[in-house]
């Protein structure tokens, strides 16, 4: 997520704990577990929280498991 400490905040777009689960093809419980873990950086805004969109994909990314042929 370095990319985005470099831009400014006006420049980020933040999702929704919905959208996230969305976009990972989760429910939103496994969201929560996720920020909560510190695995998915996330700010709090009153009694929810946003996700930087750029910190979802770089998540993905890393999870990401190739498939080796034997």
């Amino acid at each position: 997520m370095a990319a985005d400490s470099e831009r400014p905040l006006n420049e980020v777009r933040f999702l929704t704990v919905a959208e996230v689960a969305s976009v990972m093809r989760v429910s939103k419980m496994t969201v929560y577990r996720l920020v909560h873990s510190g695995h998915l950086p996330a700010i709090r805004v009153g009694r929810s929280f946003r996700v930087p969109e750029q910190a979802v994909h770089a998540y993905l990314r890393e999870s990401f498991v190739g498939v080796e042929s034997a």
